[in-house]
């Protein structure tokens, strides 16, 4: 109210007493729910964590109970699907481009054009021919392909004679045979003869000869070739035994770690060394071991008594010849020893020469540390020097055991990858000694003529690869490209391996792998990859009456069998060899079938 002169009245003092005491009882009782309602969720999200906590201890299967699935059946892809490889498929091959022949490097379909599909066998195909004999031939009707045969039959390479193709070890650049051509190249390098030389890759490899003769030398060899109009180089490799994959040296990386091949072996394999600034034979040093060798056949070797053959002139081969010369010199290859058709360089081990590369007006230039020496997944191919880790002693060809002792010894490497130590190597030896005897129990046709091509999926450190090294038989040791690197790991111990992701298609043909091993790789990579997708895919590049052993966690395995039998699989579930419960393997064999269409 107000005064009637219009001034206000003065506040009554008392009047504030009792909202004033009320405001307070009421501030009071508020903070105090206030933090009732903190302190309770205070408490709610430390349960939490420490719940979260006990989660990660606690095995998948114990705390969800067992992945569920319903029954499915795949049906047959089309005949025309028999040789399907998804990554580099010549269907696709005009979406990309001529320069370089990238169109031949991997390139997976979308997901949308993904196939759910089983791959069929050819019409008329058998079982194939077991090793050793499959060295030598192979049934005509499991790779019907005579291109090279009418194209390649003067340098016998391969001769078709009634069901069968025989290989008597030609090429276009030992028509007298590989053994006469190996055995010049060994006077040529003493390091193939005393173990020195365990490992090595042949660019371009035909149907793969060189590399089989030196499977009787003790040389593990990865056969590379893409797909091209050589048809099926590489799945005749494999039919017969062979280790090899498809690949191309273009604009990426080879699978491959750094530092990893004892030698590289190129036998008329038209590589452009000299062109694109080198970046093919840069990649060929980066891949080898400081003192490793690398092989070169063909032109421009020779030159002096083989270039009217080529259709060239003497000039321009000699051009070519010093070309070449000049740019192994310069990253840091010494020519080792020269006879006839053979040449041979070293991968030098001196870190001198690697300093001269720090002069910026030197070509090809050091590489910087934009891009690891190991990263070899999609990684684009660069126009430098990788320098071998002056630090890694144990790195060079010279410092390594011999073979076998090799095989046993915890390599240098080791320590590089997280949590790995000499110790931890040796635990792994020993734990992988167990788990194959126990295999063996459970798969009697290990160590037998039944099996011959084995992958294992998803090695550490190429345990189980270690273990059947007395069997006939040999192990594509896979490292996933989103794992810790582990592939340097299994080549310092002399065996072989490559890159990969299983949420793609792998790099080579249908039905070439006799046994697939795989070691929680869903429990790995489920988060990634679809189940669906990586059993079509192992569906796709094992034989028929091919075996899978699948070691899993407990969550995943029945639904693993369910999908299994959709694709024509039998399988029966059993303990590891120590009889957890998380955890059991399921032993898988693919049936033979055969389309209901035909391809003619």
């Amino acid at each position: 109210m107000g005064h009637k002169d219009g001034k206000p009245y003065p506040p009554d003092k008392n009047s504030w007493k009792i909202p004033v005491a009320l405001m307070v009882v009421v501030l009071c009782g508020f903070s105090f729910y206030l933090g009732g309602i903190f302190c309770s969720e205070k408490e709610r999200y430390a349960t939490k964590e420490v719940n979260r906590e006990d989660e990660t201890e606690t095995p998948i299967g114990n705390a969800a109970g067992p992945l569920q699935t319903k029954a499915v059946s795949f049906s047959e892809c089309s005949a025309d699907y028999q040789d399907y490889t998804p990554c580099t498929d010549p269907r696709r091959w005009k979406k990309y481009g001529l320069h370089r022949l990238t169109f031949m490097e991997r390139h997976c379909p979308p997901t949308f054009e993904r196939k759910e599909c089983l791959v069929p066998p050819p019409d008329g195909y058998k079982v194939p021919i077991r090793w050793p004999k499959s060295k030598n031939e192979c049934w005509y009707r499991n790779v019907p392909y005579d291109w090279i045969n009418k194209q390649k039959s003067n340098q016998h390479w391969l001769i078709k004679e009634g069901e069968k193709f025989i290989f008597p070890g030609g090429g276009t650049m030992f028509p007298n045979g590989v053994g006469k051509y190996v055995d010049l190249m060994q006077d040529l390098i003493p390091q193939m003869t005393d173990g020195t030389i365990r490992t090595a890759i042949d660019t371009g490899c035909g149907v793969a000869s060189w590399g089989g003769d030196l499977l009787d030398r003790g040389i593990l060899t990865v056969s590379l070739a893409p797909r091209d109009n050589h048809e099926a180089q590489v799945q005749f490799a494999l039919e017969r035994g062979i280790p090899a994959v498809l690949g191309i040296i273009s604009t990426q990386r080879l699978p491959f770690p750094s530092n990893s091949f004892d030698m590289a072996h190129c036998s008329r394999c038209l590589i452009p060394w000299t062109e694109f600034g080198g970046v093919y034979l840069l990649e060929i040093h980066r891949i080898l071991r400081p003192g490793g060798f690398w092989v070169l056949s063909g032109p421009p070797v020779n030159y002096e008594n083989r270039w009217r053959g080529w259709n060239t002139t003497i000039e321009e081969q000699k051009s070519d010849y010093e070309k070449l010369q000049d740019l192994l010199t310069s990253m840091c290859f010494k020519l080792f020893n020269k006879k006839d058709d053979i040449a041979v360089w070293q991968k030098l081990t001196d870190n001198s020469c690697y300093k001269k590369l720090d002069n910026p007006d030197n070509y090809p230039p050091k590489c910087d540390d934009g891009t690891e020496p190991d990263s070899a997944w999609y990684t684009p191919l660069r126009p430098c020097v990788v320098v071998p880790n002056p630090a890694a002693k144990k790195l060079k060809l010279n410092a390594l055991a011999k073979w076998p002792q090799r095989l046993h010894v915890a390599p240098e490497r080791v320590s590089d990858v997280r949590g790995g130590s000499e110790g931890a190597f040796k635990h792994d030896d020993v734990k992988w000694k167990v788990r194959a005897k126990h295999y063996k129990k459970l798969l009697p046709a290990i160590g037998t003529e039944k099996i011959r091509n084995v992958m294992d999926m998803n090695t550490l450190y190429g345990g189980f690869s270690a273990t059947l090294i007395e069997d006939p038989l040999w192990v594509m040791n896979v490292v996933s490209s989103y794992a810790a690197n582990t592939l340097t790991v299994v080549y310092d111990r002399g065996l072989i391996g490559t890159f990969h992701d299983w949420c793609e298609a792998f790099s080579t043909y249908p039905r070439t792998y006799d046994l697939l091993h795989l070691d929680d790789l869903f429990t790995s990579e489920s988060h990634r990859c679809e189940m669906k997708y990586v059993l079509l895919e192992m569906d796709r590049i094992l034989r028929p009456n091919g075996y899978a052993i699948i070691r899993e966690s407990s969550y995943f395995v029945d639904a693993i069998a369910t999908m299994a039998k959709g694709m024509r699989w039998s399988c029966h579930k059993e303990d590891t060899e120590y009889g957890v419960e998380n955890e059991k393997i399921l032993i898988c064999q693919k049936k033979l079938w055969y389309s209901k269409q035909s391809s003619e």
